[in-house]
């Protein structure tokens, strides 16, 4: 998606470590107008799937799929990263490695909200490794439920999640796939 590439190499940064700073406009202050066309874009690759429910973690993918669930017109569910006393009843539970932040997470989501009978489109703002997508998919099937395919803002093509993912036979449809970065002369090539 050219517009998201677009903005990215007008205001992402590259830092040390193989990270992208895009917190200007997608996963601290949000540009909507953009979520808004990159939903429609999601709605467009994936008109061919019968989609019942969007899934994603907390905290960065909730924006992006709360846009783009309304042009699929279909609720959004949030795996949470802590218990809380809200949550009641039985809960669905996987452990996410964030490779952000260098840690790993217990996060759960509630059995009433996920169901054998739904299609799940995940949704989220960035694959690197395939960590959190490998938890919201064990998620899903410990639901009974069906992954019609994940939708992601970002992928870092050099490193290994979307390779692992699409290996599993998971359609994968990233907007934009960085191929590489340089932190030092901040360069940002993209996979055409």
């Amino acid at each position: 998606m050219k517009l998201l590439e677009e903005r990215i190499r007008k205001d992402g940064t590259v830092k040390a470590g193989n990270v992208l700073k895009v917190d200007s406009f997608l996963n601290h202050q949000m540009d909507i107008d953009l979520f808004n066309e990159m939903g429609k874009e999601w709605a467009r690759l994936f008109a061919d799937r019968k989609i019942t429910k969007i899934l994603t973690v907390e905290a960065s993918g909730i924006g992006i799929a709360c846009v783009a669930a309304q042009h699929f017109h279909v609720p959004v569910v949030f795996a949470k990263k802590s218990q809380s006393v809200n949550i009641d009843g039985e809960v669905y539970s996987t452990k996410i490695e964030s490779f952000t932040h260098k840690r790993v997470y217990d996060v759960i989501v509630s059995k009433k909200f996920l169901h054998p009978e739904d299609h799940i489109l995940i949704i989220d703002d960035f694959l690197a490794n395939g960590c959190a997508l490998e938890g919201l998919i064990d998620i899903v099937n410990k639901a009974g439920a069906s992954v019609e395919g994940v939708g992601i803002a970002v992928e870092k093509g050099f490193q290994k999640g979307g390779d692992l993912i699409r290996s599993k036979g998971i359609r994968v449809e990233s907007l934009a796939i960085v191929e590489s970065m340089d932190d030092k002369t901040g360069e940002i090539t993209f996979r055409s």
